[in-house]
């Protein structure tokens, strides 16, 4: 593991660093995101549950899909700049853990998921642990 990206996981421990490792090597295929949008990795929960079931691939995908809380990758340029909109500032930064709506955003396919492109506007929350979010799948 790169020294790169061992900082990413020690700053952020829920990012695993298989996957930060993947987004480091992909990072110049994704979209870089334009103006107010931000691009989000949704959270993907652990293979196996607390009792040691191993969840099957299709389960995975499914609760990645209808995840809520992401990783915010990447910030537009423009993102969080309108001070009259933001007096107080961005609502959140890259690496910070997000709640958005279940629907919102633009899904893009990835090797071993997706990612979502979202507007500036459609960031929720933020919180500090996805697993307290209750997860359906």
């Amino acid at each position: 593991m790169t020294e790169q990206s061992s900082t990413l996981t020690k700053e952020n421990p829920k990012l695993r660093p298989a996957l930060a490792e993947k987004y480091k090597e992909e990072h110049e295929k994704l979209p870089k995101p334009t103006g107010w949008r931000l691009v989000v990795l949704p959270f993907k929960m652990d293979e196996r549950t607390k009792g040691g079931i191993i969840m099957n691939e299709n389960t995975l995908e499914r609760q990645q899909v209808a995840s809520q809380c992401g990783n915010v990758l990447a910030m537009g340029p423009q993102c969080y700049k309108d001070k009259e909109r933001y007096p107080e500032g961005p609502w959140c930064k890259v690496g910070d853990w997000v709640i958005f709506a279940r629907y919102a955003g633009s899904r893009i396919q990835i090797e071993g998921g997706e990612i979502r492109l979202l507007n500036e506007d459609e960031i929720l929350a933020t919180i500090k642990d996805p697993k307290d979010i209750l997860h359906k799948y």
